[in-house]
């Protein structure tokens, strides 16, 4: 690897795995510096202990966008929660944190079960092979979004083709970026239609419960950043955990018929080892501070590797495989501290629902073509597959 790649370790993998080259950082050298083209420095944090250290720490790590707008960058503020430290972050949080109990979302597995059999359905209709990307693992979590946000039925195709654009990339960024600006206008239409007449998805309960103490810009806000956190990830996930599991029979089997805490274990298991969001949103430290023996400078950028932190052998023997017996439930794929993903309960739920229905529609499910030629995204925060073409 030449140094000219360093500044981009974070991001690299070979098929699953994140490049060797991470390992050996967090081995010799945990807090490592990125040089920056513009002459600063980055320090990228990869051990388990310290990247948690970071995550939970938000007194002495800010998350605020401005700190983006400092370092030079022309991005536009991208709203939600991940760029929001205290008390912003924590006003607009408590909005969301009583909608994602595991118990609140119960009246969403009806319907997340009935959009996985539409989905096996049309893709049995269509016949084989398929590219399970497009044909499953793309549409479930949209649809799954317009369920919980409260979209109608009869604008679910419009929106699932406006959110689905936003993550292709094949028109070029010009394409992407429209489709971004065509689903927040969407969605700020949604939003002043649900005021005017709450109804029983999110969006309407949050007006009924908090309307006076939340704007309408704050609520599309809040809509986008969920259809953003939960749906390349989502969808990463299912392309990814299927393509390991068509390769190890044991697993599928355990999936395909264990039950509902045999699924769980194998689930939890596969969102450490793919930990499709390989790097956490940027901190940048607030004061002078010692991480891991390395100093950092008040205003410097941390960006903390959950990728590499997932594979740390302190979280136990034989990390850089799939162990469905080992207890996973400590791991960092949705992050950790005040800014661990909302809707983590949501995520797990698609997965224990998807999995085992898409193995039990389609028993003799196999790749289409040689596991060698599964094109894998390059350079992703969110890492996933291009397609995933399979036959039955």
């Amino acid at each position: 690897m030449s140094e000219t790649e360093f500044p981009l370790v974070q991001f690299m993998r070979e098929g699953m795995d994140p490049v060797p080259e991470l390992a050996r950082i967090r081995a010799e050298q945990p807090v490592y510096p990125l040089p920056m083209p513009d002459g600063s420095t980055v320090w990228l944090v990869t051990r388990y202990e310290d990247v948690r250290a970071v995550l939970g720490d938000h007194n002495r790590f800010s998350n605020d966008f401005m700190n983006v707008i400092a370092a030079g960058s022309q991005q536009d503020d991208p709203g939600g929660l991940g760029f929001r430290d205290p008390p912003e972050h924590t006003r607009l949080r408590r909005f969301l944190t009583p909608e994602f109990t595991v118990r609140r979302l119960r009246r969403l597995e009806p319907r997340i079960e009935a959009i996985v059999t539409e989905r096996l359905d049309a893709m049995e209709q269509a016949g084989t092979p398929a590219d399970l990307v497009q044909s499953f693992a793309l549409p479930i979590p949209s649809l799954v979004v317009c369920e919980l946000l409260g979209v109608p039925y009869e604008e679910q195709a419009d929106f699932l083709r406006l959110s689905t654009g936003r993550f292709d990339f094949s028109g070029g960024p010009e394409a992407s970026l429209q489709a971004i600006n065509d689903s927040m206008a969407y969605l700020r239409k949604l939003v002043a239609r649900e005021r005017e007449n709450p109804g029983d998805g999110l969006l309407g309960m949050l007006i009924r419960d908090h309307g006076d103490d939340i704007t309408d810009e704050e609520l599309a806000s809040l809509a986008d950043g969920l259809l953003t956190g939960g749906h390349d990830t989502s969808t990463s996930m299912l392309a990814l955990g299927t393509l390991w599991l068509l390769q190890h029979p044991e697993h599928l089997a355990l999936v395909r018929d264990g039950d509902e805490e045999q699924v769980g274990r194998v689930v939890e298991e596969l969102l450490r080892y793919m930990t499709v969001v390989q790097v956490a949103f940027p901190r940048f430290a607030r004061e002078d501070l010692v991480l891991a023996g390395q100093p950092i400078a008040k205003g410097q950028m941390v960006l903390c590797s959950l990728a590499a932190a997932n594979r740390d052998p302190q979280l136990g023997p034989d990390t850089e495989t799939v162990v469905p017996e080992r207890d996973a439930s400590s791991h960092l794929a949705f992050g950790h501290g005040i800014h661990r993903c909302v809707g983590a309960p949501l995520a797990r739920m698609e997965m224990r629902v998807a999995y085992p229905a898409l193995l039990r529609r389609f028993p003799e499910l196999r790749l289409a073509v040689p596991a060698e030629e599964v094109e894998f995204r390059k350079l992703a925060i969110v890492y996933g597959l291009e397609a995933l073409p399979v036959e039955w």
